[in-house]
């Protein structure tokens, strides 16, 4: 089968696409045809040499696609069947023709959506439950301020938030960002490039300040982050987009607010957890993507590249290009 591949860690010109053995499903699991994988922050960090799969996932880039079930593993006692179209949550080997899935970690393709647009599901749309509904353990009514509100975890929570009966904000960068989050539900953003955020989440709050931030920046915004989250607020931290160092009095600064400061990541999770998290996600959370609901979710693709195009869509995620999920189609 083909596959991305690189050879050294380094920028996106040392990808390229390369012939690998096909995997064989295991016990318990199903191979899957992947039709599109989704691109993550993951992977940039992977490719750089930052991020390793964890022990026993593939080394192959992608940890989500969308396909059909080709293969069924030996004993294979589940309800998929051949030719079943499914999304899957993956630890690595995504951005191949072929990736082995455990039957827990498939989700069935809601109703209307392509298989494009389902490979922008399982990834974010998992990532920000987990950090809204068992990380956050957001409330109806509460206040969350959703940091790069217009990626693939961004568009996902906002849509998320609302579903949950509370109110999203978010920072971004560009009047046409804040159009759009606003138009998935958001009830103000706020350009981090032009105008300090922390201000202007108080004064949306009546001076109150933010329940809940979902901060994938890290770093360089703990001090914002700390003025504008409110008395007893929830700052759940999964990305370090900002750095990681912290200079200053951080924590008197939170236990002045009695804030609680949660770290959370999704690929390291075991698969007990993982399995969990989708059966939960696929009884409350799939019915919604279907017409008809009284609340419709969609995810949202920013733009499709084949996949012998993977260098461009490296390069258009590491430049903050994207508004929504970047797609990869596989031959």
């Amino acid at each position: 089968m083909l596959a991305v591949h690189f050879d050294k860690p380094g920028g996106p010109e040392n990808l390229y696409v390369k012939e690998v053995a096909k995997p064989s499903p295991g016990e318990g699991e199903v191979l899957l045809k992947v039709a599109a994988s989704a691109l993550n922050r993951a992977d940039l960090l992977q490719r750089q040499g930052q991020y390793a799969p964890p022990p026993g996932a593939s080394s192959i880039l992608g940890l989500e696609a969308s396909g059909h079930v080709v293969e069924l593993g030996p004993g294979y006692q589940g309800h998929w069947k051949i030719g079943d179209p499914a999304m899957a949550l993956l630890p690595g080997g995504g951005q191949a023709q072929y990736v082995t899935v455990p039957e827990g970690l498939l989700m069935p393709v809601p109703e209307g959506l392509s298989l494009p647009q389902a490979a922008a599901i399982p990834e974010a749309w998992l990532t920000a439950f987990q950090l809204l509904h068992c990380v956050g353990e957001v409330r109806e009514g509460e206040t969350v301020l959703i940091h790069a509100g217009t990626g693939g975890v961004g568009t996902a929570a906002i849509q998320l938030t609302r579903l949950f009966k509370a109110i999203p904000l978010v920072t971004t960068s560009s009047k046409e960002n804040i159009q759009m989050a606003q138009s998935l539900g958001a009830a103000a953003g706020f350009d981090y490039k032009k105008e300090d955020f922390s201000e202007e989440a108080l004064k949306a709050t009546q001076g109150v300040g933010i329940n809940v931030i979902l901060d994938c920046i890290g770093g360089s915004y703990w001090e914002k982050n700390l003025h504008c989250l409110a008395a007893d607020g929830r700052w759940v931290l999964y990305g370090l987009m900002g750095g990681a160092e912290v200079n200053g009095p951080l924590l008197s600064k939170l236990l002045c607010k009695r804030g609680n400061l949660q770290a959370s990541l999704l690929r390291s999770r075991d698969k007990k957890y993982k399995e969990t998290l989708v059966k939960n996600f696929t009884e409350q959370v799939i019915p919604y993507f279907s017409p008809g609901r009284d609340v419709q979710l969609q995810p949202v693709v920013d733009k499709v590249f084949t996949m012998a195009d993977v260098q461009k869509a490296h390069l258009r995620m590491e430049a903050n290009q994207n508004v929504g999920k970047i797609i990869l189609e596989m031959p």
